[in-house]
C-alpha cells in the first residue's frame, strides 16, 4: 500500500510538471486528454457510456476547452462563452431526458452534469491558474500539486502512526481507512510544505515576495479541500459500486482515482488566488 501510494504520487508530481512547465502545446494538450478520459470515466462509472446524445457534447467541451482557456485572452468572449455553456447544457441535457421515454434516469443524469462540470473546470482551473497570475503562474500551479499530494500521502502515514487502533475513523460509511489523526495530519503538513515552498520561493526567485500568511492560509484550505475531494469521488465510486473508475494506471487505477484531490484543489485554489495574493511581483 505504501508502494502505491508513493508510486501514484510521483506519478502525478512528474505528470503535473511536465504540464505546467513545458509552456508549448503540449501544456493544454495533455490537460484536454485528461479530462476527457475523465469524462469517459465519469460517464462509464454511471453506466452511461452509449448515452452518445448525452456524452458527445460533453468530450467536445472536455477536448476544446483546455485550449480555449489556454489560447483566448479575451476576457469578455469566455465569459460570453461560459454563459452560454452554463445556460444551453442543463437545458439539453434535461431535454433529452425527457424525451427518452424513460431510458435515462433523472438521478443518473444530475450526477453525470454535476459531475463531468466538475472534472472540466478542475483541469481547466490548472490552466486559469497558469495564466492569472503572469510570472507568478506557473510557481503557483505547485500548490495544487502541494495541497493535493503532500495531504495524500502524510495523511496516510500520520493514520497509519497515530491512528492504528482505528477508534477514530473520519467517514467509515465512505471510506473506512481514513482517520481523524491521518486527516489532521495531511493538514498539518500540507501548511508546513505550502509555507516552506513559499519561503522558498523567496529567496530563489529573484522578482517574487512571498506572502508567508497566505500560503499558510492556503495550506489549510487547499488539504481540508483535497480531502473532501477524495471523499467525494469515492462516495460516488460507492453508489455505482466500483472499485476504481479505470485502469489506465495499472495497480493505481484511472485518471480520476490520481486526480481526485487535484481537482477539487484546483477549483479552490484558483478562486483563493484570484482574491488573495501569493506573491508580489517585483
Amino acid at each position: 500500500m505504501k508502494q502505491r501510494i508513493l508510486t501514484g504520487a510521483m506519478i502525478a508530481f512528474v505528470l503535473l510538471l511536465v504540464i505546467i512547465f513545458s509552456s508549448t502545446p503540449f501544456f493544454p494538450f495533455v490537460i484536454s486528454v485528461c479530462s476527457v478520459i475523465g469524462v469517459f470515466e465519469m460517464v462509464r462509472c454511471i453506466g452511461l457510456k452509449k448515452a452518445y446524445s448525452l456524452n458527445i457534447p460533453l468530450y467536445l467541451l472536455a477536448l476544446i476547452y483546455p485550449y480555449m482557456n489556454y489560447y483566448i485572452s479575451d476576457a469578455d468572449f469566455l465569459r460570453k462563452f461560459n454563459f452560454i455553456v452554463i445556460v444551453t447544457v442543463p437545458l439539453y441535457f434535461f431535454t433529452m431526458m425527457t424525451f427518452s421515454h424513460g431510458k435515462y434516469k433523472l438521478t443518473d443524469v444530475s450526477v453525470l452534469f454535476t459531475t463531468v462540470f466538475y472534472i472540466i473546470l478542475g483541469f481547466n482551473a490548472i490552466i486559469l491558474m497558469y495564466n492569472h497570475r503572469g510570472e507568478a503562474g506557473p510557481v503557483l500551479c505547485l500548490t495544487i500539486l502541494i495541497g493535493a499530494w503532500i495531504t495524500d500521502v502524510f495523511a496516510y502515514f500520520c493514520g497509519v502512526l497515530f491512528g492504528r487502533d482505528g477508534k477514530h475513523k473520519l467517514l467509515p460509511d465512505v471510506s473506512p481507512k481514513k482517520t481523524v489523526e491521518g486527516s489532521i495530519g495531511g493538514i498539518v503538513f500540507c501548511t508546513l510544505f505550502m509555507t516552506l515552498f513559499g519561503w522558498v520561493c523567496g529567496l530563489l526567485i529573484p522578482n517574487l515576495n512571498a506572502y508567508l500568511g497566505v500560503f499558510v492560509i492556503g495550506g489549510i484550505v487547499a488539504s481540508i479541500v483535497a480531502q473532501i475531494g477524495d471523499l467525494l469521488m469515492s462516495v460516488i465510486k460507492r453508489s455505482y459500486g466500483i472499485k476504481d473508475y479505470g485502469n489506465i494506471f495499472p495497480g493505481h487505477g484511472g485518471v480520476l482515482d490520481r486526480c481526485d484531490s487535484i481537482l477539487s484543489v484546483a477549483i479552490v485554489m484558483a478562486a483563493f488566488s484570484s482574491f488573495f495574493n501569493f506573491f508580489e511581483v517585483i
